[in-house]
């Protein structure tokens, strides 16, 4: 009889770790809307899994993560923000675009949402204040957006013979395209130089930009700040380089593919600032209580070789004020 109770025993024994398993809370859900793929925001990605790293939360072990991308189309991105908001995530990461966030503000006022802009978030709407947002929403900025009318003002520091330049911007990010527009027209004003605006939302329209730039006969091209261009660093710097055009950009990674300059502030702290927000919010704080952290710093970046063979001479000055010059 005791051999049975002890073998009873055991068998009680070894239902426990299913018992406790199975009372286990479930773990919770992130919602991450991207505005792009996950192929070309991968090592943006990266980094958002450091911030969450940093604050204790490993995807798989003990929290979930639920992707929704645009790829690139900002049309989409309400009903992706919808669709997180009707599956009650706990927290939505809206990193890299203001039509991202502002979708997710749309789509829940419940549910907390950390975002990651260029631009200014009371401004657009996404909180009260930067200091007490007073909302559902938090997150991060950068010198972006506001960074346009500089971009300009290096390029023509570059190029100082042509009066001539273009600016290339999304149509469809409404949140920011009129910004960004005005502030770069007016620099030009100041700086006594003709601007002409060149639209792109496709691939496709790249081509088109780049060869009514050498048409217009512009002497630099600024990129204006958008997700749907950052995704495709790579391809803008390639037209760049087949079409002879200097081009400026706001992220390193644009100089990296072969881009003649950058100034920005930097997209991989950005999106690991908003993996550890989003941690914090998990572990029970409140967005309302968590400033938007405003990122400041800005940095330079040249391309010595790309400037080479445009047959552009990068003075001493910039090149001492540059954080990395590319050789």
């Amino acid at each position: 009889m005791r051999r049975r109770a002890f073998i009873a025993g055991l068998g009680g024994a070894a239902a426990w770790p299913l018992m406790a398993q199975a009372q286990r809370p479930p773990m919770p859900v992130i919602g991450l809307l991207g505005s792009e793929s996950p192929d070309l925001w991968a090592a943006r990605i990266r980094a958002f899994h450091q911030g969450l790293a940093e604050t204790g939360f490993i995807d798989g072990q003990n929290v979930a993560i639920e992707y929704r991308w645009a790829e690139g189309h900002n049309d989409r991105l309400p009903a992706l923000a919808a669709d997180l908001a009707s599956r009650q995530v706990a927290v939505i990461a809206a990193p890299g675009s203001s039509p991202a966030a502002l979708a997710a503000k749309t789509a829940t006022s419940t549910i907390p949402i950390v975002f990651w802009i260029g631009g200014d978030a009371v401004r657009l709407g996404l909180v009260a204040s930067l200091n007490r947002p007073d909302g559902n929403l938090t997150g991060v900025t950068t010198l972006n957006v506001v960074l346009g009318p500089k971009r300009l003002e290096l390029l023509h520091e570059l190029i100082p013979t042509a009066s001539v330049f273009a600016l290339l911007v999304n149509p469809t990010d409404r949140a920011n395209v009129e910004t960004i527009t005005r502030d770069v027209q007016a620099a030009a004003g100041i700086l006594g130089l003709e601007l002409h605006v060149l639209n792109a939302s496709t691939e496709l329209d790249f081509d088109v930009a780049f060869a009514n730039a050498i048409q217009l006969r512009a002497g630099g091209l600024v990129i204006g700040t958008d997700a749907f261009f950052s995704g495709r660093l790579e391809q803008i710097a390639a037209l760049a380089t087949r079409h002879a055009v200097p081009t400026v950009y706001q992220f390193r990674e644009f100089v990296a593919a072969g881009g003649l300059m950058s100034y920005g502030g930097n997209v991989m702290d950005a999106f690991r600032a908003v993996g550890v927000y989003t941690g914090r919010i998990l572990k029970g704080e409140k967005p309302a209580d968590l400033p938007v952290q405003q990122v400041t710093k800005v940095e330079l970046y040249i391309n010595l070789k790309t400037a080479k063979a445009l047959g552009l001479d990068v003075s001493n000055t910039l090149l001492a004020r540059a954080d990395e010059v590319i050789e």
